[in-house]
């Protein structure tokens, strides 16, 4: 176990210093360099250190296990960074810390009380000990950050979504699915080791070093993962971009605010599906919102309440309709007879197999050689 610890903090020390000597560090990168360290140090500590501590410094070990309260505000900032185009953390990010700020404040005048400090153990709180309530509810809140922080890491998920489907025609790059894979399955096993660890504080099964190093050895795995896809992790959304974000509410509420007419918005709807089928931009298999926008000559926000609005469609179900019906056409055409499936579908603006297989299957029910069969 020592040495799969040892393993995770050289590369974590790898990571940092190859982070380090990328030319143009983005904000991302600069809070996976912080958090690289911070993990790489914590496990260095646990690894040489922890048998002492939890025998001998039984204070010390407690606040070696609260920070445990970091981690989870750090996988929130790694991933809102990169969804979106913020170039600082701002003076209320520093509420997420101030958990982990109070509990080692706690323990921190604890130790000069000695008939508090004697009660606080992380190995006994069974009842006969009677630890003190706020011990008791800042350990409820260690265990629970991780939990708390993978819920709130699910929303920042489903909010890059809606930023995708409202902005781009692909979603290939953007869609972070390494993270998404990865946050998932940390968070299953930090529940399971959480019950893990209650289990032995109830029942008196397996011991306080097994749920330790079990967490420790999840830890060591992500920082593995995490440094190696964290390090080819490029910028999401540059500050050249013109998003447009919209939550789930009903069109009229969204645009509440907006001073598009209705016969302005019929006027700019047929202008689009004119440019569609005149200039296919959807041939472009990058193509996004501002991009578009900027060939019809008006703002991305006016694009997106029109195709919202007026077309009862999402900007990226829009582009890849189009982009499924001209495959239609043209797999029936005797021009592309020599064209092989993948071949007709990058004429036709899709970036990648898996790309066009999942759309097609999605707007049609039919894979594409399925549909191809049918005709």
């Amino acid at each position: 176990m020592k040495y799969i610890f040892l393993i995770a903090v050289f590369n974590a020390l790898l990571f940092i210093v190859l982070l380090f000597q990328k030319k143009q560090r983005a904000l991302h990168d600069n809070i996976l360099i912080c958090w690289l360290t911070y993990l790489g140090l914590y496990i260095c500590v646990y690894t040489f250190y922890s048998h002492e501590l939890f025998t001998n410094y039984k204070l010390l070990s407690i606040s070696l296990i609260s920070l445990l309260m970091l981690h989870g505000p750090f996988l929130y900032f790694y991933i809102q960074t990169l969804v979106s185009n913020r170039q600082r953390l701002l003076v209320r990010d520093l509420l997420h810390i101030i958990p982990f700020i109070l509990f080692n404040l706690y323990i921190l005048i604890s130790s000069f009380l000695p008939a508090v400090s004697e009660k606080l153990n992380i190995e006994r709180l069974a009842r006969e000990f009677d630890p003190p309530f706020l011990f008791l509810f800042f350990l409820i809140l260690t265990a629970l950050s991780g939990t708390v922080y993978f819920v709130l890491t699910i929303k920042l998920f489903r909010n890059l979504d809606i930023r995708i489907f409202n902005n781009y025609s692909y979603s290939a790059e953007l869609d972070l699915s390494w993270l998404r894979w990865l946050v998932f399955i940390f968070g299953v096993i930090w529940t399971v080791l959480i019950t893990v660890t209650v289990i032995h504080h109830v029942f008196k099964l397996f011991s306080m070093i097994f749920c330790t190093d079990g967490l420790f050895l999840s830890l060591s795995v992500f920082v593995i993962l995490i440094g190696y896809f964290g390090l080819k992790q490029k910028v999401i959304f540059s500050s050249e971009d013109v998003l447009v974000s919209r939550d789930r509410l009903k069109p009229s509420a969204k645009y509440a605010g907006s001073r598009l007419t209705e016969s302005e918005a019929e006027l700019y709807a047929e202008k689009l599906t004119d440019y569609m089928k005149s200039s296919r931009p959807y041939l472009n298999p990058e193509l996004t919102l501002s991009q578009l926008a900027g060939e019809l000559g008006i703002s991305s926000h006016i694009l997106s309440q029109v195709i919202n609005e007026k077309l009862g469609i999402n900007f990226f179900d829009l582009i890849n309709d189009y982009r499924v019906e001209s495959f239609k056409e043209k797999i029936v055409d005797p021009k592309y007879g020599n064209f092989s499936l993948l071949g007709i579908a990058l004429e036709c603006g899709f970036n990648s197999k898996s790309a066009f297989n999942r759309i097609f299957k999605l707007k049609t029910g039919f894979t594409p050689s399925q549909y191809k069969n049918t005709l």
